[in-house]
Formats: structure tokens, C-alpha cells, sequence
């Protein structure tokens, strides 16, 4: 596995339809919004959750060097402590025992060589700042939340159908967005990989869960998501040759067809990269 010797920066596009991208748990799971411009928001650790199922399901036979730290039912502090217990870890000096854990963590945790990982809450692993960044991601236009009034001809326990009268049945709430799609931006620092570990070919797996994660990740709330375009600005060395908003700003859209109809399909827009149109959904720039 050979360490990164560039940066790059990225441009992630990807759409939903009927279906509800990121709910909100402090906002009864409605899709998230920006309350002052209407356009539609989607967390950055969204995307990451998504990222190490991918990696979880695809390297599930090979689970160390990729395995996940963050993962449903896990309990960290027993993962840090594992950590500590490795005889690489327990012969070192006491001052020295905190970064031979974070090291360990780094070489077999994906997620912490790639997105970081705060590892003191319990026997300290120290802190890690992962080379991957994803900023939030933001429709391109205002969505609209819709809220669907949904019946389920059950219920859960007797009283409840006694009280109904035998009538059984259960009142519930679904949110969908009819359509939107929803841009983000990623950086990949060569120096903090230089720290983490992380590779190469990490990086190559990374870019293939973009692509692929939606794929894995099906349910009737989330309807049909799907990557559109990931467009990677690749500069010539670690520190970069251009700014990362210049390269962004490379990326555009435009309506096509009736501009005064909502946007209800994919088709409803074009993707162009400096000002041309392009079909490839992974698209690799060389910054010059």
C-alpha cells in the first residue's frame, strides 16, 4: 500500500427521490432545511455512516486493516482498550503508551485513518484528525418537505386494541422530498495521511464507496438516492496548486427543459465542468 503523495479536493453530487435523505431527530425526522433559503440539507457524518457500511460490507472477510470504529452497538471504550492491551502498546513507557494506541487504532480502524477519531474517553488513545473532510451537503434548489399521513392495521399491545374496539389500527407520519439534488465538497490531505496511514489504496476504496454506497444502503424511507457525479481535482503534489473554491467553481449546473417546472428527475438538469457537459459519473482533473 503505497502512501498519498498528492491532494485532492472533490465534488460530490448525488439526488433523492421520494424519499427522505437525512431526517432531522430534533425536528420529528423531517428532512433537514435550511430555514432561510428553503434548500435542502444532508450531514456530513450522513454521508460517512454510509461510507463505512460500504466498507464493512465490502471488507467483511478481511476485517483488520478494515475494520470500522464507529459502528452501530459498538462500544468504544472497549475497542480503546483493546488498543492498550496489544503488546506492541503494553511494552512501551508510560509517556509513550498513548500514541502507540493511536497508531494501533490507525492501522486497523478505516474510519479512523480516514476521517479521524477522538479516542480519549476512556484508557487514552489520543486524538486523530483524518485526512478525508466532507463539508454538508446542500440542494441546488429549494425542496419541499412532504408529510404523509401513513396506517399500519395493527397494533402493539391488547389494551390498545381494546380500546379500539378490535379496530386495530396504528397513526403514523412519513417524510419525503419529491425530488432533489444535493451538491458537497471533500477534501484529501496527503499530510495528515502521511500521519494516519492512510493509502492509496485506502483512498481508491474510499472513491468506489462514493460511487457504490447508495447501492447497499436501500430502504423505503430513503426512496431512490444515487451518486450523479464525483468529480476529484487531483494537484500535482501534497501542498496543491490552487485554491479548493477555484476548482469548485469548475463544477456547475444549469435547468434543462421547462426552467418553470419543479425538478422532478435527475433529467431535469445538466452537470458541466468548465462550462462543457460530461457523462462520466467519476471523473478524475488533473490541476495543472
Amino acid at each position: 500500500m503505497g502512501a498519498i503523495g498528492k491532494r485532492y479536493d472533490f465534488v460530490f453530487l448525488f439526488d433523492v427521490k421520494d424519499g427522505n435523505p437525512n431526517g432531522d431527530p430534533d425536528a420529528g425526522n423531517l428532512p433537514r432545511i435550511d430555514a432561510e433559503t428553503g434548500m435542502g440539507l444532508v450531514t456530513d457524518v450522513c454521508l460517512k455512516r454510509k461510507v463505512r457500511n460500504y466498507v464493512q460490507i465490502t471488507k467483511g472477510t478481511q476485517k483488520r486493516p478494515y475494520d470500522i470504529f464507529i459502528k452501530e452497538k459498538g462500544v468504544l471504550n472497549n475497542l480503546i482498550d483493546e488498543a492498550h492491551e496489544q503488546k506492541s502498546v503494553t511494552e512501551k513507557d508510560k509517556g509513550e503508551k498513548t500514541e502507540a494506541a493511536r497508531l494501533w487504532m490507525c492501522k486497523n480502524y478505516f474510519d479512523v485513518r480516514t476521517f479521524g477519531a477522538v479516542m480519549s474517553t476512556g484508557k487514552n488513545a489520543g486524538q486523530v484528525r483524518g485526512p478525508i473532510q466532507i463539508t454538508f451537503s446542500r440542494s441546488v434548489e429549494p425542496i419541499v418537505a412532504l408529510e404523509h399521513s401513513i396506517t399500519r392495521m395493527a397494533v402493539a399491545t391488547v389494551a390498545e386494541a381494546e380500546k379500539q374496539g378490535g379496530d386495530n389500527r396504528t397513526m403514523g407520519r412519513k417524510y419525503t422530498v419529491p425530488y432533489g439534488l444535493y451538491r458537497a465538497h471533500g477534501f484529501v490531505s496527503a499530510h495528515l495521511a502521511e500521519q494516519t496511514g492512510f493509502s492509496s489504496d485506502d483512498l481508491d476504496l474510499f472513491w468506489k464507496a462514493m460511487q457504490e454506497m447508495f447501492e447497499h444502503d436501500r430502504s423505503a424511507a430513503r426512496g431512490l438516492m444515487c451518486t450523479r457525479k464525483l468529480v476529484v481535482f487531483e494537484h500535482k503534489d501534497a501542498l496543491g496548486n490552487k485554491p479548493a473554491h477555484e476548482l469548485f467553481a469548475r463544477v456547475t449546473h444549469k435547468r434543462a427543459g421547462d426552467e418553470k417546472k419543479p425538478a422532478r428527475e435527475y433529467t431535469d438538469y445538466e452537470i458541466l465542468l468548465d462550462g462543457k457537459p460530461f457523462s462520466e459519473t467519476f471523473k478524475v482533473v488533473s490541476v495543472g
